[in-house]
């Protein structure tokens, strides 16, 4: 029986990852240099990659920079965008109907406990979730289980009990690493990625009530 919910932040809740790459982008082209957009997908959502967007801008500059002075003109610029950004579609519907199904919501996120809590109190939505997890509370983050299975220690979950709400290729993988039921609701950086190891992809969570999901999973773990 499913008796929770855990979402992801960055690109399910939020659209943030679209302006973190508009202003690395932004970084690139002003030194008139590309960012590679398949090596940048390969950030989101976790840890693991290879790609060091820094190191690939000197690389192409031919020089040293100073990386400090341009983070926090970028990081600035990246604030402005996210917080033009509208809590995405259908995640307000989700949170409303969790509660009145006396579901616990979860969240499990490779991000910093200050950009997650900062952002939820700025949306009003912070005091929807149960439980909060991020990169402060955990060694590894996405694609490792471990956000995932802390969020279940603390709300007393087992695997079978819980759905998982990603976007991103490292949390799928996280969320099918601690045994969860994955449905995959990409955005516009994450749309074109394998996420084949979902168990349900979605355009949009409008486009299925959170009852009807339920019974999906529930029948995923029916013998």
């Amino acid at each position: 029986m499913i008796k929770a919910i855990i979402f992801d932040f960055d690109g399910l809740i939020l659209e943030t990852e679209t302006p973190s790459y508009i202003t690395w982008n932004d970084v690139y082209r002003s030194f008139g240099c590309r960012l590679p957009l398949d090596s940048w997908v390969t950030l989101i959502g976790g840890e693991g990659s290879t790609f060091d967007p820094f190191a690939e801008l000197e690389r192409q500059v031919g020089h040293p920079l100073d990386l400090a002075d341009i983070e926090t003109s970028r990081r600035k610029r990246e604030l402005e965008l996210t917080e033009k950004q509208p809590i995405l579609p259908g995640v307000l519907q989700y949170l409303d109907e969790a509660r009145q199904l006396k579901l616990k919501i979860g969240l499990a996120s490779s991000s910093s406990r200050a950009w997650v809590t900062g952002h939820l109190h700025r949306l009003g939505i912070a005091g929807y979730f149960d439980c909060i997890q991020t990169r402060d509370d955990v060694h590894r983050v996405k694609p490792h289980p471990d956000l995932y299975q802390q969020v279940m220690n603390k709300l007393h979950l087992s695997a079978d009990e819980a759905i998982a709400l990603e976007d991103s290729p490292h949390g799928i993988q996280a969320a099918k690493s601690a045994g969860l039921f994955c449905v995959a609701v990409p955005n516009q950086m994450t749309r074109n990625l394998c996420l084949e190891q979902a168990d349900l992809i979605l355009h949009s969570l409008l486009d299925v009530p959170l009852s009807e999901l339920i019974s999906l999973a529930e029948n995923h773990y029916q013998p």
